[in-house]
């Protein structure tokens, strides 16, 4: 399982809405904003089309609570066709890492397809193992994943917060680049998902904050990729 960037660390909780808009207000006065979201209300819209083999492996690795893992996705932001980014997210324990490369829309939709044709050839180590992933355990696409992403960021330990906003799923629709495919919320109830990431520590006065606002908040082992497929019957 190769690992192209740094170990991070990622916490995450519930919250209700009224922790956000407090914890998020506290936020804004003294970390900066994620430069993607709008000016207005510091947002941006994430839709992922994830992928997984054909007998659901990372679905069931993360059911089954499998410590190492990888989770591969399509991702596009505010529903633009005009910068797409595969991606291979990898749980090794109790960290996280990321690998990422931008494709073209040609190649996406071919993928999308399920044809990893000449991804052989490729020099990109991600593509590599996307043709291996989809060729030997027929990987292929599952499910789309929408939300509205709010992002803080600080420098020091390359700390980055986000709350995670109306979570939708698009059931078993892989129409990617179709705004108006039908999607529905996963969840019962009115919450969103906060997201802590971090190198190696997180600044005592970041996490007084977290403490001081989201102080009920348990660290929990959230996953809007299997959220998404709560509809399927895996439970």
């Amino acid at each position: 399982m190769p690992i192209a960037v740094p170990l991070r660390h990622e916490l995450k909780y519930y919250i209700n809405p009224v922790e956000y808009h407090l914890l998020s207000h506290a936020l804004d006065q003294v970390l900066e904003r994620d430069p993607n979201g709008d000016p207005e209300h510091n947002e941006y819209h994430i839709r992922s089309l994830y992928f997984d083999t054909i007998d659901n492996r990372a679905l069931l690795d993360k059911l089954n609570g499998v410590k190492d893992r990888d989770k591969y996705r399509i991702r596009i932001y505010n529903f633009s066709d005009q910068f797409i980014r595969m991606e291979c997210k990898t749980k090794v324990g109790s960290l996280i890492s990321k690998r990422s490369v931008p494709i073209p829309k040609l190649l996406a939709e071919q993928l999308i397809a399920g044809d990893p044709t000449g991804l052989e050839r490729t020099r990109s180590g991600l593509l590599q193992d996307l043709f291996r992933e989809m060729t030997l355990h027929l990987l292929r696409p599952v499910v789309l994943v929408d939300y509205v992403r709010e992002a803080y960021l600080h420098p020091v330990e390359e700390v980055r917060i986000t709350f995670d906003k109306q979570l939708r799923t698009g059931l078993l629709s892989h129409d990617l680049f179709n705004p108006y495919v039908p999607t529905v919320s996963p969840f019962d109830h009115d919450d969103m998902i906060l997201e802590v990431k971090f190198n190696r520590s997180l600044p005592p006065y970041i996490r007084d904050l977290l403490c001081t606002y989201v102080h009920g908040a348990q660290n929990s082992a959230i996953s809007k990729y299997v959220w998404c497929r709560r509809f399927e019957g895996f439970e």
